[in-house]
Formats: structure tokens, sequence, C-alpha cells
């Protein structure tokens, strides 16, 4: 009998497990792979099922607790879910971003890509762990043991202080349980969450949900004993933590302007590395700069820390938000005052300096929205309309109230339907929003701006951040008239049934068109009556 011992040479190598697998070759052609066939047939459900049935099969489960809680903190409406990409690759680009961290995912193969693709897209040059399944490793539990084989396998304290596992869709529609894997194997600690789709509306709030399970490990760490300190050590001022992702330039920006209140700022959560976890618990108060970031907020109270909504973005927003953090961590009002004196001036100039004369409307899914609007409006400019695909929180009250007091539509869990048809209603100067805004617009010859790329990836608070917005804004304004030309040459060339790819001249097929609607009116109706029975 011949035997056949798999081999590889250069970097499949190391990827490949080294133990032998000897098999006959005779057996390959007649003996097929023993499967459970029971199970494949109960595993009905994949990523293209509809949200409705994967949460009631993640409900069947055993999932009821945590999608309950989901539903608490991030509240959905007045529609679904807002048009977003993959809540999980939220979760993922925090753990991607910390130091001594392995991340593996447990979802769909095709969800698996999609997320290593965008992860690395933007930026990341760390392996993504997955752990593979089949039906019937998915219904039979094995899926579980075999990402509890592999956690084991990864838990080396050499090379990494926290390991996260991340279930997806189908994996939490399946009820698999990483609650039950250990807290922690060779003391390298295990962060075990669910981000499933049906659950958890985008990825903003997925960051929220592995920055909070990580901030309640650490809180549970410190009432145990004595823990790490930071990398730079502990700061000899009372420190502010920050909360939400933001330009690097911003956190120090935000620090001078704390100075003067005997302050310092703290750790940025989502964090870089496991230590400043504890140092971000031990703050006289907190900065919900995102204030969407409900659980990790949650975690703050337990540990007995306030919370400030806003931020010091504009002039109005950083007396405001001084006035708040000096009340919070109990500073005289000598040192409010000054700190108000030294920087309110310098604000307003620059924002003087770099004026906007323009109808702007904003949206977008970072959780950043309002603020940027706010200091559009302080810049100047004209905006109609915000849209945000992150929810109405207490934190954002301030902001909100300030918007609306200046005429704005503030609309929280924003469709993609409800900003083109804000745009369609204000006809603005420029759009600045999400990737098909941003097309939409264009096609309309309306000049647009993509929110996350160029306008988040700039300085929004204090002096820095005043007037940081005008250089774009008016050189993305300023083409209107290239619009208009392109506009005016191309007509409707590529619009309506003419859009696409063609060969031929496009023609107009009407007859096609009133088929189809009148299949697609059937269908609902047919839908419409299953749901009545």
């Amino acid at each position: 009998m011949n035997i056949i011992r798999p081999r590889y040479d250069g970097a499949i190598a190391e990827s490949v497990v080294s133990e032998p697998v000897d098999f006959a070759v005779e057996d390959v052609a007649v003996a097929p792979p023993v499967i459970n066939q029971a199970a494949t047939k109960t595993d009905g459900l994949g990523c293209h099922a509809g949200a409705a049935e994967l949460k009631a099969a993640a409900q069947a489960a055993g999932k009821s607790e945590i999608l309950d809680r989901y539903a608490a903190d991030y509240p959905k409406g007045p529609h679904d879910q807002p048009q977003s990409m993959c809540p999980a690759f939220g979760s993922l680009r925090v753990g991607l971003r910390m130091r001594r961290t392995a991340t593996i995912l447990s979802g769909s193969a095709c969800c698996v890509y999609g997320l290593t693709f965008t992860s690395h897209f933007y930026g990341a040059r760390r392996t993504v762990g997955y752990v593979p399944f089949n039906s019937e490793t998915l219904v039979t539990g094995k899926l579980f043991e075999d990402i509890r084989e592999a956690v084991f396998k990864l838990a080396d304290p050499a090379l990494y202080d926290t390991i996260i596992i991340t279930n997806l869709c189908v994996p939490t529609a399946s009820g698999v349980p990483l609650d039950l894997l250990p807290d922690e194997i060779n003391g390298v600690r295990i962060i075990g969450i669910d981000v499933p789709g049906f659950g958890v509306p985008t990825h903003a709030e997925a960051k929220d949900v592995l920055a909070a399970a990580m901030l309640e490990y650490a809180r549970k760490e410190v009432e145990q004993g004595p823990v790490q300190a930071p990398r730079g050590g502990r700061s000899e001022r009372p420190t502010v933590t920050l909360i939400g992702e933001m330009f690097p330039a911003d956190p120090v920006g935000i620090g001078m302007m704390l100075e003067p209140l005997g302050l310092a700022a703290g750790p940025v959560v989502p964090t870089r590395e496991w230590r400043e976890l504890y140092a971000a618990l031990d703050c006289s108060a907190v900065a919900a700069i995102h204030p969407f970031y409900t659980a990790s907020f949650r975690q703050f109270d337990l540990a007995g820390r306030k919370i400030v909504g806003s931020a010091p973005v504009g002039h109005d927003g950083t007396e405001a938000w001084l006035e708040s953090i000096g009340a919070a961590c109990n500073v005289g009002r000598d040192k409010i005052d000054a700190a108000k004196n030294r920087f309110l001036p310098a604000i307003r100039a620059a924002l003087a300096a770099k004026p906007i004369n323009a109808r702007i409307n904003v949206s977008g899914y970072e959780g950043s929205e309002l603020l940027v609007a706010r200091l559009l409006i302080e810049s100047g400019a004209h905006v109609p309309y915000v849209g945000t695909a992150c929810p109405r929180t207490q934190w954002s009250d301030p902001d909100r109230e300030w918007l609306e007091a200046k005429g704005v539509r503030v609309q929280y869990r924003a469709s993609l339907e409800m900003d083109l048809a804000a745009m369609e209603e204000f006809k603005p100067d420029l759009a600045i929003g999400t990737t098909p805004v941003v097309q939409k617009a264009k096609q309309l010859a309306i000049p647009s701006l993509y929110f996350t790329n160029l306008i988040s990836a700039r300085p929004l608070f204090g002096v820095a951040g005043a007037g940081s917005l005008a250089q774009v804004v008016n050189a993305a304004l300023a083409n209107k008239g290239r619009f208009d030309e392109m506009k005016e040459f191309f007509g409707e060339t590529g619009e309506g049934f003419a859009a696409g790819v063609w060969e031929d001249t496009p023609k107009d097929n009407a007859p096609f068109r009133e088929k189809y609607r009148k299949q697609m009116e059937a269908l609902a109706k047919k839908r419409k009556s299953e749901e009545m029975v």
C-alpha cells in the first residue's frame, strides 16, 4: 500500500500543521469523509439569511441576554439598521491597533475575507486568526472545541497580553458559547465577544462592544490588587480620559487646554495597549468625545467616574466643555477663567481667519458628525442637515441642543435614503457624507467630500481644530465649475436605462421594465400574505 506524506516548502509551511498525515491512495477514491447528514439538514442559516431569522435562532440558542443588552445599549430606529459596513469591522479594528494582542474571528469565510481585506486596506499590519467551520462542526458543538483548541495554542505570554475572539453572525445565531472559554490561559487574557450584524447596528458601536469588554476585565483586575503602570508612568496631575478614536493631534491639543486647569489628558479609549486601560479607569473624569460608547460609560460609572458630554470644538463648544470639565473635577473658578481667557480668543481668531461661506449637508457613521457640523457653523457655513448612523444618547444632548438652536435638523440613525432626501431638499453647495452620498452628489454635479478619509483625518478640537476644515472644504467648493462643465458635456449619458457597460447603443426596454415591476409587486403581495398567516 502506497502512503502519501504531504510536504510543504517556503512560507506556506509555517501555516500548515507539521504533524504527518498518513492516508492510503486507494482509500481516497472509494471512501468519502463521514459527515453527520442530520446535522447539515438542520443548519439552514447562513450570512445570507435575514436578520429576523438569525436573531430568532440566536435567542433560541441561548443568546437572548446579550441581544437584549445590545438592544438597550444600541437602540435601533426609526428603521431597523443604517446602511454601513459590517459592524464587526469596528471591533476588529480596535483589536488590531493594540500592542501584544491577537485577534481571532469565527464566522462565515466570506465575512472573514471581507473583514480582513478591509482591515488591511486601512493599514493593519497584523495577522487575523480564523477558525473555519462547516455545517456539522457548527451544529454539533465541534466549532467551540476548535476555537478552544486554537486559543490554547495561541496563548503565549511571551507574545501576547490578550487574545480576542469574535463571533460573527452565524456562530452567534448558532449559540457558540464564547463565555465558556477560560478567562486566562498561561497569563494571557481571553476576551470573547459576539458582534452579529443583526444585534450591533454600526461598526462604530462595535468598537464600544470590545472596549467595554476590556474595560470590565481591567476593572475587575484593579479590584483584585495592584496592576501594571502605564508605559510612560502615572501622571502627576489628575487626568481626563478621552472616549472615541480621534485625529492623533487632538489629544495633545486637549491636553494643552487642560493644563491651566491643573489637569492632564489621560488615555484615549479604545486604547493601544492593555495597561492603558488601568490608567483610563484611574481618572478624575471621562470626556465623552464620541457619545455612543454606552457600554464603556457603564464601566466608568461602576468605577465611580464622572462623565462629561460634548467636546472642546469651536468657540462655544470649548467654553462649555471647559466649564463642565472644571465642575466635574472640582477646579477653582480662577483656573477655569484662566483657561478660557487663554484659548477662546485664539480659537475665535482662527475661525475668523479661515471662513467658510456655503450651504453644507453633513452625514456619516463615525459618531463625530455633530461636532463637525458645529465647527462648520462657527466657521460661517450654513448647515441645514446633520445625519449620523449612531443613536441619540444623553452625552450628545449638548451638541444636539446647540445645533437645533441654530436651525439644524439633526437625524440620528440616519439611513442613506434620509441623507439623499436631505440633499434633494436643501440642495447644498457641498455634501459631506458616506461613499454612496458622495457618489450621488457628484452625479448631481454637487461637490462632495468623504467624511471618513477627508474630514475625520483632521484635528477638530481647540485652536488646531478651528479653521482646520476650511482648506479642504473651500477647495472642494471651488470645483463646482468643473462639475458643471462635465455635466453639460456628458448630459444624460450613462443614466437611467443607459447605465452600465454596453457594446451597442443603449435602448430603452419599457416592456421589460413593466414586466419586472409587476413581478416585484406580486412577490411583495405574496410575502405580505405569508406574514399575515
